[in-house]
């Protein structure tokens, strides 16, 4: 135990693998700055980081189980040498079991996923978190389907962990329309939704800020923002998770022509 109740993040993870591409890196310096600094935003040094990534969905809710997890190089069209990238934190059995066990416990099934790897979606924010791999990383899908709902009561099945030394961190983007950006055009859709994004991760009354989250849809913009909404489920498991913690903005960085937000709770 660590003693402290940590908070739960949601990160913007930006495009592919930015940090090692030149061009990029530069684009996303607000980005990687803010990673960098978030290990400091907590109030202990975590035990085991659980990651919820739009980058891996399955038919059921399933959890990385290798004490060792593999690289997964699910970008195309970048440089040959970030196909050969090394992130080797290692992977952490218990806390996969620990999952599995409080999501059993709510009435939850989840999949034991002994091949699952660190897409870029985890280990571009882990890496500038904490440079030197040392940091334990399972990894949990989403479920088909993209039910906000049943996300965000998943995240309050995953709560205890924050008591136990474990931080949850939601990996999507608050924009994701493959199309829309770099386009001028996408400015203002991005931050209309961002807009209420921030609405509702910041309502102090918790109930009223999942409804708004379930209800993401209703947002200005929102299919604009979000054709397929797998980068934004993320966001509700950690506010399931938040409990009643009120949210909070970290930063906003406009890349691409759009915004892309970061939040805390707790």
């Amino acid at each position: 135990m660590t003693g402290s109740k940590l908070p739960t993040l949601f990160v913007s993870h930006g495009g592919g693998p930015w940090p090692f591409v030149d061009g990029m890196r530069e684009m996303f310096a607000r980005t990687a700055q803010e990673f960098a600094a978030l290990p400091a935003r907590l109030p202990a040094r975590p035990k085991a980081v659980l990651v919820i990534t739009g980058h891996w969905e399955a038919a059921q809710f399933s959890v990385s189980t290798s004490a060792h997890p593999p690289m997964d190089y699910d970008y195309y069209g970048f440089p040959p040498h970030t196909y050969s990238l090394q992130y080797p934190a290692p992977g952490s059995p218990a806390l996969a079991a620990r999952v599995t066990g409080l999501l059993a416990a709510g009435g939850v099934a989840c999949l034991p996923d002994p091949a699952r790897g660190l897409d870029h979606g985890t280990f571009v924010p882990l890496g500038l978190m904490y440079p030197q791999a040392d940091m334990p990383v399972v990894l949990l899908s989403l479920k088909s389907g993209y039910d906000a709902a049943e996300h965000i009561r998943v995240g309050q099945l995953l709560a205890p962990l924050r008591d136990e030394g474990i931080l949850i961190v939601g990996s999507g983007l608050t924009y994701h329309n493959m199309r829309g950006f770099g386009n001028p055009a996408s400015t203002p859709v991005a931050a209309a939704f961002e807009q209420y994004l921030n609405a509702a991760v910041t309502q102090p009354d918790a109930a009223l800020r999942n409804q708004m989250l379930v209800d993401w849809m209703q947002a200005p913009q929102a299919r604009l923002a979000h054709p397929q909404e797998d980068h934004l489920i993320p966001l509700m498991v950690v506010a399931g998770a938040a409990g009643a913690d009120r949210g909070a903005r970290i930063f906003v960085d406009h890349v691409l022509a759009v915004d892309m937000g970061n939040y805390q709770f707790g």
